[in-house]
């Protein structure tokens, strides 16, 4: 947006004072951007201006909400007033939102008289920063507003609550279902910033339904999310980090499952979910099901191929598993005893070889070496099986995803051919089991799965892409719908898509297990061509391809009529 639009562009939210200090720098800005500042201070509301400290380093002003939070009663009998809606007097949120809003007509206004002649754009993105859009559109009707809805409230809310929502969406009363979940003042501030705005838009054509249902106003255009695709660009490099990084699972795996029993690393493909905690709406469930389907037929096929299914999210934990730190320490002993033997024989084989004898290895290890094996060896071995999740859970008897591996017996047994990893905390580098970042597991990973059931874009898969790794989406999320318009055969390219729009939750598990059985039975060097195709198919997404949404959304609302 910096390239395109350059000072005239320039971002407006409000202050945290802990990230702006690491995350912006003041600095002097453009004329009508300080009238505006002069237009808070005016009213006495404290604002920094500057720029934000991300590629670009757009300008940026940050409304100060200490002392317009003052005003939050008075605001809330105001809306009620005006729109006829009545917010809790104990939800800060709404609160804080109210007083970004009175902050952002105030900052806005002052912006608009300096500019005169210049047209103002202003783009609200979701609710909570649009309390303000409704009295602009009436009392400015210079100012011309978008707004992007990157997904409902209702509609998240819904999701969660019943299954199937998206067939359910023309049956309800969206008023009477968002006071039945106590969001009334928060859906009537998205209905009334989609009913107001200039020009109202969201992510993709799956939500788009749900504002048409939902809101009473069908998006005039789409603006599909994008990446910046340098992020994770590594010029010829992606397959040597996959095999960098592999490597590393391979070494977790040989950490965790090998004291109960080992399997052909080399026959191991490493897949992945990970999110926030949604069982249903990120298709966790489909997925345990889709792997205890895959895990039958792998063993009815006598398949060498094993599975290790990553599942990370973020759920309420005690502290990880002792089991699991005492395997990574055991495993990392081996490695130390593994390094000291390699030296201790180094020389001696060498002299060995040099003389023209084979040597007996048996000879040139010292017996406290042989007896610091045996010791490290016996303590390796147990008995039970390896953990299928990593860390105490403060729920454990009621957790949807132990009570799913629990009800499938996906177990972790030796004769499993599928093997469940469920990590209930994001990974990092400082994590003492997998010590990786998450691009890093990632990119170790074949194939990443997220047959989401709602999802108004979705990243992961997205991402998955752009670092040359396949993935599975599904066409209730928009980044699937979106991608399956824009290339046939998706699958060619490393994009998997479960249908589950208009289909039963079984057939869904069928189309997964059988896209998820067709994967493990390509070669490698089917693999490593797929891999390459993904990381092309990533490319139509880079920002530089779809900032051209955000012109056309720029160029309806300054049409005369607005549209």
């Amino acid at each position: 947006m910096v390239a395109q639009r350059g000072d005239a562009y320039a971002l407006l939210g409000p202050l945290n004072s802990s990230s702006a200090q690491v995350e912006f720098e003041s600095a002097s800005v453009p004329p009508h951007l300080a009238a505006g500042v002069e237009a808070l201070q005016n009213a006495g509301i404290h604002c920094l201006a500057g720029r934000w400290l991300v590629e670009g380093r757009p300008l940026a002003v940050l409304i100060d909400l200490s002392e317009l939070r003052k005003q939050i009663p008075a605001l809330r009998k105001t809306y009620q007033k005006q729109y006829s809606l009545l917010s809790d007097p104990s939800d800060a949120l709404t609160g804080d939102a109210l007083a970004f809003g009175q902050g952002v007509k105030t900052f806005l206004s002052g912006v608009e008289a300096a500019l005169k002649d210049t047209q103002l754009i202003a783009h609200f993105h979701e609710w909570q920063a649009a309390t303000s859009l409704p009295t602009l559109a009436d009392q400015n009707p210079k100012i011309r507003t978008i707004f992007t809805t990157h997904a409902t409230l209702l509609g998240r809310y819904m999701a969660g609550d019943m299954a199937r929502a998206h067939e359910k969406l023309d049956a309800i009363d969206p008023a009477a279902q968002a006071e039945a979940y106590g969001i009334s003042f928060q859906h009537g501030v998205e209905c009334l910033a989609a009913q107001h705005s200039t020009v109202f838009s969201t992510v993709s054509s799956t939500t788009a339904r749900e504002c048409t249902a939902l809101l009473g106003r069908t998006p005039d255009v789409l603006l599909p999310n994008g990446i910046n695709v340098k992020r994770f660009e590594v010029i010829h490099e992606f397959q040597g980090l996959h095999q960098d990084n592999k490597n590393r699972l391979h070494e977790f795996s040989r950490g965790y499952f090998f004291p109960s029993y080992d399997f052909d690393l080399d026959q191991t493909l490493y897949m992945v979910n990970s999110g926030r905690f949604e069982y249903r709406n990120k298709g966790m469930d489909l997925c345990l099901d889709a792997l205890s389907e895959l895990n039958q037929r792998l063993k009815h096929t006598c398949s060498t191929r094993t599975v290790v299914f990553f599942l990370i999210t973020n759920r309420p934990v005690r502290s990880m598993s002792v089991g699991s730190l005492q395997y990574r320490s055991m495993f990392q002993e081996l490695q130390s005893i593994a390094k000291s033997v390699a030296s201790e024989v180094e020389q001696d084989l060498i002299g060995e070889l040099a003389a023209g004898r084979m040597a007996d290895l048996n000879t040139l290890i010292t017996e406290p070496t042989r007896l610091r094996l045996r010791r490290a060896l016996h303590a390796w071995k147990r008995e039970w099986l390896p953990p299928i999740v990593t860390h105490d859970l403060i729920d454990d008897a009621s957790d949807p995803v132990l009570e799913k591996l629990r009800q499938l017996n996906l177990i972790n047994l030796e004769e499993d051919r599928v093997k469940v990893v469920y990590h209930p905390q994001f990974v990092d580098s400082t994590n003492p089991l997998l010590g990786m970042e998450y691009e890093d597991l990632i990119r170790g990973c074949h194939l990443g799965v997220f047959p989401s059931a709602y999802e108004p874009w979705g990243y992961t898969p997205l991402e998955c892409l752009a670092m040359g790794v396949p993935a599975v989406t599904s066409n209730l999320a928009g980044f699937g719908t979106f991608a399956t318009n824009l290339k046939n055969n998706t699958e060619k390219h490393g994009l998997y898509v479960v249908d589950r729009d208009q289909r039963m939750y079984h057939e869904a598990v069928e189309q997964l297990t059988d896209q998820l059985y067709s994967f493990t039975n390509l070669s490698r060097r089917e693999r490593v061509a797929q891999r390459n195709r993904a990381e092309n198919l990533s490319q139509a997404f880079d920002w530089k391809h779809l900032i051209a949404h955000y012109e056309k959304a720029q160029e309806m609302a300054l049409q005369e009529d607005g549209l």
